[in-house]
C-alpha cells in the first residue's frame, strides 16, 4: 500500500513552496524520516522527511511550485512489484514476483471519476482570478499536466495544468471572476477497468510479449518541456521521457537538440542565394547578442512584493549623518586579538553599531516601535534584524534581545547567522519579528544609499564604506576614515526630531566607544 505525501505546512503567510532539490531519485529505497528532498518557500528552505520505508515515486519535478497540501510523492511499502506484460490473445497479464494472472482489459461501465479542477492559490492576499482564456473547448482530451487555461489575478498570469488526463467540462467561461478555491471544470477519466480472470492461463513466447507502461504520464511532456518543445518544433511523440513514468521533462526538451540536428542533417539540403560579406558579418554580430529568461525565485517575488508596498503604504524619508571610525579602528586594533583569544570570536565593526542601536533604541523607544492599523505598539525589547546577502537572495536573521548581549555575544551571533544563511539553513523563527535592521552596503563598497524600510517596522540604519576624508577639527584640517550612515524612518511614526535625535545619538556612542561600555 502506498502513503500519500504532501507538503506540509511550513509557516504562518506562507501559501506555497518550490521543490529546490530532490535528495533521492526516483525508485530508491527509503527509510522512515530520511530526507529525501528540500522545500524553499519565500522565507527558508526546508528538510521533507519520508513518512514510512519504502519505494519512492516522485509526483512533481525539482523547480516545481506547489501549494500548501498539494501531493509531492508517494512512498510504496516494500511489496513485490507488478509488471503488466501482453498475452498472446490479445489481453494482458499481471506478474507478482513468480505468479502470472491473466487480466483483459474491458470498457469501463461508466465514462470514469470526475476530478473537480479548482482555482488553485496562486499568490499571498489574491482572493480571486479572472479566467483569461480556454486552451481546451469543452469535450477535448487531454494529458495529465497539459495547459487548458490561463488564469489572470491583479498581479500576474498563470497557467493552470490539467490534474488527470480525461476529456474536459467546462464550467466557467472565459472572462468570468472566481475566487481562490472555486469550481471551473471537471475532468471525467475516460479510462479502463481491470477484469482479472481465475484460471491462470501460460502465455506463449511472442513478439507481443512487451512491457506496458500503466503511467498515464509516459511520453508527455510536463508544461515546461512543452514549450520547449513547441519553440523548436519538435514532434513530442519522437522524444524519449526520463521522468516520473516516462514523463518527457525540460531537461530531455533540452537534450534532444542535438539528436534532431543529426536527424535534420540527413534531410536534403536547399541551395540558398549566396550572401554578401556584410550581411554575414551582421548575422555574427547579431549571434552574439543572446537574450535568456529565468523564473523569479520566491524569494525574489515576495522581496519584490514587499520593497513595493513599503514605498506605496509608508512616509518613508531618509536623515544621514557622518560617524569619525577611528575611536573604533584604534579600540579593535589594541584588542581585537585579545578578544578572539578570550571569547573564540573576532571583535568586528557590527558589534559596536548593533550595541549602539541598542542603547540609542531604549533611549527613543519610537523608533523602536510600529503601526497596526490606529495603534502604534512599543516594543520594551530590542530585536535587531540584520541584513545579509545570500545565495537565495537578501535575508533579514534576527538577533534576539539585543539590549541584553555584551560584544562577543552579539559577535557569535552575527556569525551563526550569517553561517546559516550562507547555507540556506535559516528557519521561519529565526527571520520572524525584529524591531529594527541594520544593513550595510559598505561591504559592496557603497558610499551613501538611501535603505528601504523593512516592514512592519518603522526604521532602518543603514551602514556604508569607510573613507578616509578632510576633515575639521579644532579649527584644523585633518584626514580622518569616515562613514556615512542613513536612518530611513516612517514618518507617519517617527517624527523629524527623534529621527535626528536618535541618529546623533548613535554617532555619539560610536565615535567615544567607552559610552557602551559605562552605558552613559
Amino acid at each position: 500500500m502506498a502513503i500519500e505525501m504532501k507538503v506540509p505546512s511550513v509557516g504562518e503567510s506562507v501559501t506555497e513552496v518550490t521543490i529546490a532539490s530532490w535528495v533521492k531519485k526516483e525508485g530508491d529505497f527509503v527509510k522512515m524520516d530520511e530526507v529525501i528532498c528540500e522545500l524553499e518557500s519565500d522565507k527558508a528552505t526546508f528538510e521533507l522527511p519520508a513518512e514510512a520505508d519504502g519505494i519512492l515515486h516522485i509526483l512533481a519535478p525539482e523547480g516545481s511550485t506547489l501549494p500548501i497540501g498539494a501531493s509531492i510523492c508517494s512512498i510504496a511499502n516494500n511489496s513485490p512489484e507488478a509488471t503488466v506484460a501482453l498475452t498472446p490473445d490479445g489481453g494482458t497479464k499481471i506478474a507478482i514476483q513468480e505468479m502470472e494472472i491473466p487480466v483483459i482489459l474491458a470498457p469501463a461501465s461508466g465514462a470514469g471519476e470526475a476530478v473537480d479542477v479548482l482555482v488553485p492559490a496562486v499568490g499571498e492576499s489574491i482572493a480571486e482570478v479572472t479566467i483569461a482564456s480556454w486552451a481546451k473547448k469543452d469535450g477535448d482530451s487531454v494529458a495529465m499536466d497539459e495547459v487548458i487555461c490561463e488564469l489572470e489575478s491583479d498581479k500576474a498570469t498563470f497557467e493552470l495544468p490539467a490534474p488527470q488526463a480525461g476529456i474536459v467540462r467546462i464550467i466557467a467561461k472565459a472572462g468570468d471572476i472566481v475566487p481562490i478555491g472555486g469550481l471551473i471544470a471537471k475532468i471525467v477519466g475516460s479510462g479502463q477497468s481491470l477484469v482479472v480472470s481465475e484460471n491462470p492461463v501460460e502465455s506463449k513466447p511472442s513478439t507481443n510479449d512487451q512491457l506496458l507502461t500503466t503511467n498515464y504520464a509516459a511520453n508527455h511532456p510536463s508544461p515546461a518541456a512543452s514549450k520547449v518543445l513547441a519553440e523548436k518544433g519538435i514532434d513530442p511523440s519522437t522524444v524519449q521521457g526520463s521522468g516520473v513514468g516516462g514523463r518527457i521533462t525540460k531537461e530531455d526538451a533540452l537534450s534532444v537538440r542535438s539528436e534532431q540536428l543529426a536527424v535534420s542533417s540527413k534531410e536534403p539540403v536547399k541551395e540558398e542565394k549566396p550572401v554578401t560579406t556584410q550581411n554575414s558579418e551582421l548575422r555574427t554580430q547579431n549571434s552574439e547578442r543572446v537574450s535568456r529568461r529565468e523564473k523569479m525565485t520566491s524569494l525574489r517575488k515576495t522581496i519584490a512584493r514587499r520593497l513595493v508596498a513599503v514605498k506605496n503604504e509608508t512616509a518613508m524619508l531618509t536623515t544621514f549623518n557622518e560617524v569619525d571610525m577611528k575611536p573604533i579602528m584604534e579600540v579593535r586594533a589594541k584588542y581585537k586579538d585579545k578578544f578572539k583569544e578570550t571569547h573564540g570570536v573576532g571583535l568586528g565593526f557590527m558589534s559596536f553599531f548593533t550595541k549602539a542601536c541598542a542603547v540609542a533604541l531604549k533611549e527613543f523607544p519610537v523608533v523602536n516601535a510600529y503601526i497596526d492599523g490606529e495603534e502604534i505598539v512599543y516594543n520594551d525589547f530590542v530585536d535587531i534584524s540584520i541584513a545579509v546577502s545570500a545565495p537565495r537572495g537578501l535575508v533579514v536573521p534576527i538577533i534576539r534581545n539585543a539590549e541584553k548581549m555584551g560584544f562577543a555575544d552579539i559577535e557569535s551571533e552575527v556569525v551563526r547567522l550569517a553561517t546559516r544563511a550562507k547555507e540556506n539553513k535559516l528557519t521561519i523563527d529565526e527571520m520572524t519579528g525584529g524591531t529594527f535592521t541594520i544593513t550595510n552596503g559598505g561591504i559592496f563598497g557603497s558610499m551613501l544609499s538611501t535603505p528601504i524600510i523593512n516592514a512592519p517596522q518603522s526604521a532602518i540604519l543603514g551602514m556604508h564604506n569607510i573613507v578616509e576624508r578632510a576633515v575639521v577639527q579644532n579649527g584644523e584640517i585633518v584626514i580622518r576614515p569616515i562613514m556615512y550612515v542613513a536612518l530611513s524612518y516612517d514618518h507617519r511614526t517617527i517624527d523629524g526630531k527623534d529621527s535626528v535625535s536618535f541618529l546623533v545619538r548613535v554617532k555619539q556612542l560610536l565615535e567615544d566607544p567607552m559610552r557602551l561600555l559605562l552605558e552613559v
